[in-house]
């Protein structure tokens, strides 16, 4: 546990100039990346990563969580206006933002999204800041054994919860595996699957591979697509005669007050679990909202209580999946994936040891996190008109600029044409795992955790002497393993019930 210094020292990193520049900036590319149909907000953070490469560590970290925070916000913009989410956390804010659109208030709906949006991810952070560091000293008290069957169950649930098929998600998983084992033996110091080629003895570069996978794939996925959800939309008028539709008072938010501590509550509950995503945390959020509510026909036609439990409950996930990145260095979702790679980059590695050996460094991060979400308040007010704009950009426009940024990217990674193979190689590897139903997610979280759990394992192997009996003489990580049974058992046949169909990949 950090002392009080350290604490304070890290909270004051966060207001030099340079991070207040960089936290404004993220904010206000995540929310246009987000008002735009067709680019996703992991295809942001992927582009962005390597053009961290040259700054501090906690300026790029601040950087990067700031797109992601401002991405929330921005995508339920055209769900509001055309009925169309900029992400996928953003489709049920469209259930209720569009009809109210409809009726003349359009950007009452966009600022009571922003408002929500803005105390969930507020409340969620304070959360974060709260229990991560007692938990990391929980986990410090775990051994290589325990650290590997976490891992497992860790594993279990995400091939579980995401995707339609926890047999394809395994198999997701175990790809990602593959991959991660290409380069040297950490152990023995040998190379393995290089194939004779220098450039894989120090493995596949991660950001170039994460850019194909999810910022390359989607661009070859919307391209593929013949027709398009909003090519038939009418964006509705932003601007309002009645000022009563251009504003939201406070009387108005506090009479949803109680609807948006509950999604605020679902959505870091949601969060914290890997493998949930903030779309979920949304729609359950907003089922949870109409089912106690005493007029449940309201909802659909316009009613703010659907606004502010989708809005309050998907920002909420924003904090808390860094709970079991910055604990136990197990990342929830594909953008705590992404933040991996950037911490690893800068050379700090995420779990239990972070607090203790880069304490001044994570309180600064949780200022800077503090600061984005004002930001994000500040950046909204001002540019909700002009973000409403980007919703216009052709495809003819937005791909090919996107695709070269992804180029310039892969490229910077590797430093040679070598990242650029990778990326299109994994482009198009993203692009049919999604068109056959296979996660993403769980590739991805499969390669990143892979260095880890073989170390872990490694070292509970030397420990029992390759005697599998010694588990018996550690309770908690039998009772992990048991863990792990049971959600195979449970999630593998609720899977089984649901219908087959292509994952998005912003789970």
């Amino acid at each position: 546990m950090p002392d009080f210094a350290t604490i304070i020292g890290g909270l004051t990193d966060a207001f030099t100039l340079t991070n207040l520049l960089y936290i404004i900036f993220g904010v206000a590319v995540g929310q246009i990346v987000g008002a735009i149909p067709g680019m996703t907000l992991l295809m942001a953070l992927a582009i962005a990563i390597p053009l961290t490469y040259t700054l501090d560590t906690l300026t790029a970290l601040a950087f990067l969580i700031s797109v992601n925070k401002g991405g929330t916000v921005g995508g339920a913009i055209p769900a509001i206006l055309i009925n169309t989410p900029g992400t996928p956390e953003s489709a049920a804010t469209a259930l209720d933002g569009h009809p109210m659109a409809k009726k003349g208030r359009p950007m009452k709906a966009m600022k009571y999204s922003l408002y929500y949006s803005v105390f969930g991810d507020i409340s969620s952070d304070i959360v974060l800041i709260t229990i991560s560091a007692p938990l990391a000293l929980v986990a410090l008290k775990m051994g290589p054994i325990e650290i590997t069957a976490l891992m497992i169950l860790a594993f279990t649930v995400i091939t579980g919860l995401v995707g339609n098929s926890m047999v394809k998600g395994l198999m997701a998983a175990a790809l990602g595996f593959l991959f991660a084992s290409v380069g040297i033996d950490p152990g023995l110091g040998t190379p393995r699957f290089t194939f004779g080629s220098l450039d894989l003895y120090d493995g596949l570069p991660l950001t170039a591979m994460s850019i194909g996978l999810l910022a390359v794939s989607e661009i070859f996925r919307q391209i593929a697509a013949t027709t398009r959800a909003t090519s038939t939309a009418s964006p509705i008028r932003v601007r309002s005669d009645d000022p009563d539709d251009r504003g939201v008072t406070l009387t108005e938010l506090l009479a949803n007050k109680y609807v948006a501590i509950r999604a605020f509550v679902i959505g870091t509950v949601i969060g914290a679990i890997p493998g949930l995503g903030s779309a979920t945390a949304g729609f359950l959020s907003y089922s949870v909202t109409k089912q106690a509510a005493k007029d449940p026909e309201s909802f659909g036609k316009g009613d703010p209580r659907g606004i502010a439990a989708s809005e309050a409950a998907n920002s909420a996930v924003v904090g808390a999946n860094l709970i079991p990145l910055l604990t136990l260095g197990i990342p929830g979702n594909i953008a705590a994936a992404l933040l991996v790679s950037a911490f690893i980059i800068h050379g700090v590695q995420p779990g239990p040891l972070l607090f203790e050996e880069q304490g001044r460094l994570i309180y600064g991060l949780f200022g800077a996190m503090l600061i984005a979400n004002f930001c994000n308040l500040g950046v909204g007010q001002v540019g909700m008109r002009i973000w409403s704009m980007a919703i216009a950009a052709p495809n003819s426009v937005v791909y090919p600029a996107a695709l070269l940024l992804c180029i310039t990217g892969a490229y910077v990674t590797a430093g040679s044409m070598f990242g650029v193979y990778i990326m299109l190689a994994f482009g198009v590897l993203g692009y049919f795992m999604q068109r056959f139903g296979f996660s993403v997610v769980a590739f991805i979280i499969g390669y990143v955790l892979t260095p880890e759990l073989e170390s872990k394992m490694v070292q509970s192997i030397l420990i029992s002497r390759g005697d599998p009996m010694v588990v018996f003489q550690h309770p908690i990580a039998l009772v992990l393993l048991a863990l792990s049974v049971v959600s195979i058992v449970y999630l593998g046949p609720r899977k089984r019930k649901k219908k087959p169909e292509p994952e998005p990949i912003e789970d």
